[in-house]
């Protein structure tokens, strides 16, 4: 049996692979009776959480949650994660949602972690120049010692919810604003809808944030839910909205039965059952 040393952290198999050597990987452990294992980690802006699932998303060991430390240097962050790893079962692969701008598995921006102690306090312009750019894919592949795929944490939390007909689209509602969107179950190249403005220097993230919940109260807080749906139905004129995130239970029944038959409610453990499933995404090239 190989030891968590030699393997990888959290991982069971030699990293670098490609991913079309990971997909008849799979297939060749299915065609064994094995199961696949992925472990999924889900990184916020005030905490860090993680688990191990099989294919079909079934959570094989309790999530454990750690606060997100600040200031937070890429190296740290990948300290963070392989610890969070180390204290769970060992998986397949990996997968890790992050906010902020990903491509191709590198970071392009991220709005909390450039921070100096965390959302909404002041921006450290080293930690900028450390974190965009920063390839997180490469260097998470190598402290897990597996595959790893690295995508917006909308993306991954819509692939545990999605269902793969017409044009759905996420939108994740805790620190701040996240938001993915899928049509016929392809992933469609990321948006940070987030920056978007509201109204003239107020953005999206602002507009329905933890920070401005908490000011607010559920009840008003929730009227600007109805709002920023209302607003945004005729710009992606979708077939199905999912409301998911940590602060989706806040919303008020009172809103709910207002917003529409095409909008779902979502658990926030879609975060890491995502974690399984977006390893079957399809994505535009």
């Amino acid at each position: 049996m190989r030891s968590r040393a030699s393997a990888g952290v959290g991982c069971g198999h030699a990293p670098r692979q490609a991913s079309g050597a990971v997909t008849r990987l799979g297939r060749r452990r299915a065609h064994l009776g094995l199961v696949t294992t992925t472990l999924a980690i889900d990184c916020g802006g005030g905490g860090i959480k993680g688990s191990v699932l099989d294919e079909s998303g079934t959570m094989r060991a309790q999530p454990i949650r750690v606060q997100t430390p600040y200031p937070l240097p890429t190296a740290l962050f990948v300290k963070t994660l392989v610890d969070l790893a180390a204290a769970l079962p060992t998986a397949d692969r990996a997968t890790v949602g992050l906010p902020g701008m990903i491509r191709h598995g590198v970071v392009v921006t991220t709005p909390h972690y450039v921070t100096r102690s965390g959302p909404r306090t002041r921006v450290l312009p080293e930690l900028v120049l450390e974190w965009e750019g920063f390839d997180a894919k490469a260097a998470l592949t190598e402290a897990f010692g597996c595959p790893t795929i690295v995508l917006n944490d909308a993306e991954v939390h819509g692939a545990g919810v999605v269902a793969g007909q017409g044009l759905e689209v996420v939108l994740t509602l805790g620190t701040g604003l996240g938001s993915a969107v899928y049509d016929g179950g392809r992933l469609a190249p990321h948006l940070e809808l987030s920056q978007a403005p509201v109204r003239w220097g107020l953005s999206y993230d602002t507009y329905i944030g933890e920070h401005e919940r908490r000011r607010l109260g559920d009840a008003l807080w929730s009227r600007r839910i109805g709002r920023m749906i209302e607003g945004l139905r005729p710009v992606f004129m979708w077939d199905r909205l999912y409301l998911g995130g940590g602060n989706s239970r806040h919303i008020t029944p009172v809103i709910l039965n207002r917003i529409g038959d095409d909008v779902v409610i979502v658990p926030n453990a879609a975060a890491l059952v995502g974690g399984a499933r977006a390893w079957l995404l399809k994505t535009e090239s």
